[in-house]
């Protein structure tokens, strides 16, 4: 009776209350109302009398997402290219279709393809951020030294996923189920080179591939693949 003669808007009854328990005080009698307006909001009610949004934080969030949530989808959304090449002593052990079906199995889309013989120009141009390395020239006469199978791959992510197939650069330290943990041995014979960046990935295509090698075309498992 007490509470609903609160809720009521009925003072006297809070007032009887004070009068009836002396050592009754303030504090423990809002305590009390406190608990009884939570289990009363605990039920859904369509009433604004125990919720109330202000109408500026309700812009906020409107705004808020109409801002970031785009970005977001659009960021998950990007399509990626990488460059993937067989290295001779790959295409020497006979791991090209090994390496091309677990590209495939991931879901990536081949765009471009082929066996090349590399030059010495086109293997400097490719690795100049490593020309000051002592080991470049030796780099060089190995990319040189027999026929590499060149690839384009496009998809979601394919710059960060493929590094991942392909494991580190020392297959000593690489993770069983990528290519250089389960294939390779040494880092001079490490079967297979990944772009490492989207930026780099654009690059080396546009160095290895010719206008009009690349192909266009849409999988018939895109449907799914991403939703």
């Amino acid at each position: 009776m007490e509470c609903a003669a609160v809720f009521g808007g009925s003072r006297g009854c809070v007032t009887s209350s004070l009068q009836r328990s002396p050592t009754l005080t303030k504090r423990p009698l809002l305590r009390a109302i406190a608990i009884h307006h939570q289990r009363l909001t605990a039920f859904p009610s369509q009433s604004h009398l125990f919720s109330y949004s202000p109408p500026r934080a309700k812009a906020l969030r409107t705004r808020t997402s109409s801002i970031f949530l785009p970005h977001l989808i659009a960021s998950m959304e990007q399509v990626d290219q990488t460059y993937i090449m067989v290295k001779p002593d790959g295409v020497q052990r006979g791991l090209v279709g090994e390496i091309i079906s677990r590209f495939e199995k991931k879901g990536f889309k081949l765009t471009g393809l082929k066996l090349f013989q590399c030059s010495k120009e086109l293997a400097e141009e490719h690795y100049k951020d490593l020309k000051q390395k002592s080991f470049f020239p030796k780099l060089i006469d190995y990319i040189t030294s027999g026929p590499v199978v060149c690839m384009a791959w496009e998809g979601v992510g394919v710059v960060a996923s493929a590094r991942k197939l392909i494991g580190v650069t020392d297959p000593l330290q690489a993770e069983p189920g990528t290519i250089r943990g389960d294939l390779a041995v040494q880092t001079g014979r490490n079967i297979v080179h990944g772009s490492d960046s989207p930026e780099n990935g654009k690059r080396e295509i546009s160095l290895w591939f010719k206008e009009g090698e690349l192909c266009e075309w849409t999988p018939v498992q895109a449907p799914w693949l991403r939703e």
